[in-house]
């Protein structure tokens, strides 16, 4: 029935704010909508910026800005990608660490976007000698 996700509303108290994390921290691209809505880009998904007292309608019954917890797939190692959130001062709450994704095991860096939302950063785990996969040609 579904085939996937258009866009995601981020509630946040400053557009401007917001704006300059996501595409200088984490590199998105962003399209202006109006004056109270913008788009960052993430491939096809839009993450889209709402102020937390905006007008927009419908919207969920009660945004606030600051709890929403996502998980971005990062196509850089972890080590990079901790390396530039230092050379930010972008502080790291926590990781790597080992996690569960949606396709299986990741390695996984939290911090924060300046509104408190939890943000995941992940790459699947790297599998170990023991862990690989056998190719046995006896079988």
């Amino acid at each position: 029935m579904l085939s996937g996700l258009d866009h995601l509303v981020v509630t946040v108290t400053d557009i401007p704010r917001a704006v300059d994390f996501y595409t200088r921290v984490l590199g998105l691209e962003t399209r202006y909508r109006d004056a109270e809505r913008v788009d960052l880009m993430l491939g096809d998904v839009a993450l889209r910026l709402h102020l937390d007292d905006n007008s927009v309608s419908p919207r969920a019954a009660t945004p606030s800005a600051g709890s929403l917890d996502l998980c971005f797939r990062s196509a850089r190692p972890l080590d990079e990608i901790q390396q530039h959130l230092e050379a930010l001062s972008v502080p790291i709450d926590l990781g790597p660490v080992p996690r569960d994704g949606a396709q299986g095991p990741i390695e996984s860096l939290y911090l924060r976007d300046p509104d408190g939302n939890l943000l995941e950063i992940c790459r699947p785990a790297r599998l170990t000698h023991s862990d690989a996969p056998s190719h046995d040609s006896t079988a």
